[in-house]
């Protein structure tokens, strides 16, 4: 709805005249009329009288708009509306466009077979449009008597060649001369060499809000922050980009962020400069000529320091560091996170974020973590906007209640569909009594691997298959992701197993129970994803102490299996698979107090390593297949070895 108080177009136009004459030196060359209107302080003319409004709207055929003939009544005209109008029609000058320019034949040319009302109504705005420009930088003004408000105002149109955008819309003329003004002062608010200081008394009432808006965002009142933000950006005032942006960036938006003037400034470039670098990253397809540009302002040293940032992203490298308490709660949040407590990770960074002291006064709040790979993952829009309500900086205000967390109890969440319908099978391995770091020991044969850097589960499994150069039938080597899954218990887990063939299927629960307790668990759909076959083992101290496979609606047991797990509970004839599943995991999270962190495993990043072989060897003459492949990269070819030589049988 449109806003019908009150304006005072007087006022208003007297201060933009006084901001205009105040912004330019005294050297400048320009037009006569220009000079005068300097002089003069006025870039208006003489009000109309009514008579002449009443004349115009004869000639015209309609009765204006009412903010429009507000304005006349003030001004006949205006210059310099913005930069790019320099003379705004009044009651003489006012006219039809009817398509004088083409351009409506133009856009009705791009217009597809199926192009609805509104498009079509916009092809026709340069034929039934009321001109305002008189002159411009091929820029045309336009009001739509078409498009019309409960109170009789006509939308106005603005549009330039040069900006390839479609025609912009103000909601009335009283808008779009505020816009108008808005834009004045965007490319007046820093001046050149030689050009006056642009101050007046907008520009220090707006800075005075974003100071204000600053110091609210610390106290945890960012949405007030944002507004007014948001308000000095659209003017064109130095620190509120860089301020809002950081807003947006904590809200998980990336669109156009690029901090403004404070990323290009020393004190503030270990916080702005890795989510800058990271989106470059993302986004760059390693054609970083652009990384200038998106750094500008940025000089030398701080150019050299995002190539650097940028070569420890790509390799999975880059840690976000910071000083005091804080920085000491992002050393244990990473510790936690890199093992899959996301949840603990998040509340330990908020829990010491009042402690958290900004590098400047441009700094509302540590931003570097959401490039760091292990820590980024921890963030989502409703996190973000915790972290933001969280006062900080020396600040006092209400502490948010906390977000939910992002993992549910036990495992019953893997028999959930995800949100691609990418998990159809997975397999895991839990060990009691031992970290993380300690499952490569006990799941391959050998001098066990070091653990890879955390990864997200496609860039692990991709990166699995660069250096792969074999493939075996037989051979059945697990990339497993691990971490912890709750008290007392480690977790490896695969979430792309390869098929689920039960002849040659080999537990490694007994292999990883050295002294202790392993679980295995193996869900998969078989038969073209039409029934699940479900595998559980459980091995102490290095022997295997009960185990059942259901496949093929029939269920194989050995041991002395606990009542609780008993597969005739969770599997028979009218059994649901989905639920058979989801109540057995929940059995046996139960029956060993363990969980998976669901977050982790599907959008954060864990350490992973490769397993020995779940298949047994080959016995004597049966068949089997190896692929080698020779001088490609099996992962530039959507993961699938190229057989290069036949298949090798014994």
């Amino acid at each position: 709805m449109t806003d019908t108080t009150a304006f005072d177009w007087r006022s208003f136009l007297l201060r933009w005249s006084e901001e205009w004459a105040d912004s330019l030196s005294d050297d400048d060359t320009r037009s006569e009329d220009d000079e005068a209107a300097r002089q003069a302080r006025r870039l208006g003319f003489p009000p109309a009288a009514e008579e002449r409004i009443a004349a115009m709207e004869q000639r015209l055929g309609r009765r204006m708009p009412p903010s429009y003939r507000e304005f006349l009544k003030i001004s006949d005209g205006w210059r310099h509306a913005g930069g790019f109008v320099w003379l705004l029609a009044g009651t003489a000058d006012a006219r039809w466009h009817n398509d004088e320019s083409g351009l409506g034949d133009m856009f009705e040319e791009y217009l597809d077979e199926d192009a609805g009302p509104e498009e079509r109504q916009e092809a026709d705005l340069w034929r039934r449009g009321l001109q305002l420009d008189v002159e411009s930088d091929a820029t045309y003004v336009l009001m739509d008597p078409d498009d019309v408000d409960e109170n009789g105002e006509w939308a106005v149109y603005t549009w330039a060649s040069w900006r390839a955008a479609p025609p912009e819309r103000h909601a009335n003329f009283r808008t779009f001369m505020r816009d108008m003004h808005r834009e004045f002062h965007c490319l007046r608010a820093n001046p050149g060499d030689g050009e006056p200081a642009f101050v007046n008394d907008t520009t220090r009432r707006l800075d005075a809000q974003v100071e204000e808006a600053r110091l609210e965002a610390l106290r945890g009142g960012w949405e007030q922050a944002g507004k007014a933000l948001d308000e000095a950006k659209e003017y064109g005032r130095p620190r509120a980009a860089g301020l809002h942006d950081q807003i947006r960036r904590l809200l998980g938006e990336t669109y156009l962020v690029s901090f403004g003037h404070v990323a290009a400034d020393p004190r503030y470039a270990r916080e702005l400069l890795p989510p800058l670098v990271a989106e470059h990253a993302a986004h760059s397809y390693r054609d970083d000529s652009t990384l200038r540009f998106d750094l500008r302002g940025a000089d030398d040293d701080q150019v050299s320091m995002a190539h650097a940032l940028l070569d420890q992203m790509r390799n999975g490298t880059y840690r976000y560091t910071a000083d005091g308490p804080f920085g000491e709660a992002v050393g244990r949040a990473r510790e936690l996170a890199r093992w899959g407590d996301t949840d603990g990770a998040w509340r330990t960074l908020v829990d010491a974020l009042p402690l958290w002291e900004p590098l400047g006064p441009d700094h509302l709040a540590p931003l570097g973590w959401v490039a760091d790979p292990v820590l980024g993952p921890l963030l989502t829009p409703e996190r973000g906007r915790e972290l933001l309500s969280t006062p900080r900086g020396g600040q006092a205000g209400e502490t948010p209640g906390p977000t939910a967390g992002l993992d549910p109890d036990g495992l019953a969440w893997l028999a959930e569909p995800d949100p691609g319908n990418n998990r159809t099978s997975y397999r895991f391995v839990l060990v009691e009594g031992v970290g993380p770091e300690e499952l490569p020991g006990r799941l391959t044969d050998g001098v066990a691997p070091a653990l890879n850097h955390p990864m997200t589960s496609w860039d692990a499994h991709r990166g699995s298959l660069r250096d792969t150069r074999e493939f075996s039938s037989y051979d059945d080597r697990a990339l497993m992701a691990v971490g912890r899954a709750g008290t007392g218990w480690s977790f490896a887990f695969d979430g792309h197993p390869a098929p689920f063939d039960r002849r040659r299927f080999v537990s490694p629960a007994a292999g990883a129970s050295g002294g202790t307790r392993a679980v295995v668990v193996w869900s998969a759909l078989r038969g073209g994803h039409r029934e699940r076959s479900f595998h559980l083992s459980v091995a102490s101290g290095g022997v295997e102490q009960y185990a059942f496979t259901y496949a093929d609606g029939e269920i194989g047991r050995s041991g002395e299996i606990p009542r609780t797990l008993d597969p005739s509970l969770f599997f028979g004839e009218r059994a649901d698979g989905a639920e058979a599943e989801r109540s057995l995991l929940d059995a046996v999270a139960t029956e060993f107090g363990v969980r998976l962190p669901r977050h982790a495993i599907v959008n954060g990043r864990l350490h992973t390593f490769v397993t020995r072989s779940w298949t047994r060897p080959p016995r004597d003459g049966e068949a089997f297949m190896v692929i080698r492949v020779h001088g490609t990269d099996p992962s530039s070819a959507g993961g699938e070895p190229s057989p290069e030589e036949g298949p090798e049988r014994s």
